[in-house]
């Protein structure tokens, strides 16, 4: 799945008729937002902590993939009861990729650089060592490129009531 046709995707939801009724916008998630949801309160570097040894219980990656991508949902979940944070495919986020973005991005609700030729991965693959799965790894990719090894997660924004 490129991030193309991943943002394409979360055009098309929000496009929907009882979607646009509800105001509901869908979005890739940025990537500040994907690591706090990652994270789910945790320091660690994953949401477990820090027991490599632990990664199998909420993690598909390299040692007990099988080689392939997993059902979604058969790990554990992080405290969050958010699944598959942790490795089984890398996630689009919407950012644009800059190497040294957090040595001068805002504190609170960082967005990413307005612009790049890279987007950012996160959370590692059932083809990557435990290493790439951790909370704070970052990857990039081309926008238009797909692999086997990619896809995304959805973010609903919902307008607030008063």
């Amino acid at each position: 799945m490129s991030w193309q046709e991943a943002n394409e995707f979360c055009r098309k939801l929000t496009n929907l008729t009882e979607k646009q009724r509800a105001e509901r916008r869908y979005r890739l998630p940025t990537e500040a937002e994907w690591e706090y949801a990652c994270r789910a309160g945790s320091m660690g570097a994953y949401c477990f902590g820090n027991d490599l040894n632990q990664l199998g219980d909420f993690a598909w990656y390299s040692d007990n993939s099988g080689g392939t991508t997993q059902a979604v949902g058969t790990r554990n979940p992080n405290d969050w009861d958010l699944y598959d944070l942790h490795g089984n495919v890398w996630e689009w986020c919407q950012d644009w990729y800059d190497k040294n973005y957090y040595n001068q991005s805002p504190r609170q609700g960082p967005q990413g650089p307005p612009n790049g030729t890279r987007r950012v991965l996160r959370g590692g693959s059932w083809k990557d060592s435990g290493d790439f799965c951790r909370s704070a790894r970052r990857n990039t990719e081309e926008p238009g490129k797909s692999w086997k090894t990619i896809g995304f997660r959805v973010v609903c924004d919902v307008p607030r009531t008063q």
